[in-house]
């Protein structure tokens, strides 16, 4: 009998993508590139986009280095992350979303339109995500 050995492909894990999107969001509030974040790490801007978006999982002594080129304590950046794993299904994909290229850019360029325009914008994106997919 032959056996049979099947690689599945699961999504990345809820408290990498949180780790994840506080590295971007930090990282973003700072105005620091990818580039720079990475050069500050030594490792290159592919694994920093990896690491947040939660692909690549953090290691700690990497976390350590992350956090004090963002000019943070280890705990100052993860603060309460750990609850990140009773996170319900919307907040999960909330953050997931939140790794997406572009999305922390367009919620800051959205916040800072008026009311009406931000109603027009949001039907328009569901318009365009609805007739193109993604």
């Amino acid at each position: 009998m032959t056996q049979t050995l099947t690689l599945t492909r699961t999504d990345p894990d809820t408290l990498d993508v949180a780790i994840g999107a506080a590295i971007r969001l930090r990282r973003k509030q700072l105005k620091i590139s990818q580039e720079m974040l990475a050069e500050g790490c030594g490792v290159t801007f592919q694994q920093v986009q990896k690491y947040e978006n939660g692909a690549n999982r953090v290691s700690f002594s990497r976390l350590v280095q992350i956090a004090h080129a963002l000019g943070l304590r280890v705990s100052d950046l993860v603060g309460d992350i750990d609850q990140a794993a009773d996170f319900s299904l919307p907040e999960r994909t909330l953050l997931t979303n939140l790794g997406v290229s572009g999305a922390t850019e367009l919620i800051e360029d959205f916040a800072r339109l008026s009311p009406q325009l931000r109603h027009r914008v949001r039907d328009l994106v569901r318009d365009m995500a609805n007739t193109c997919g993604g």
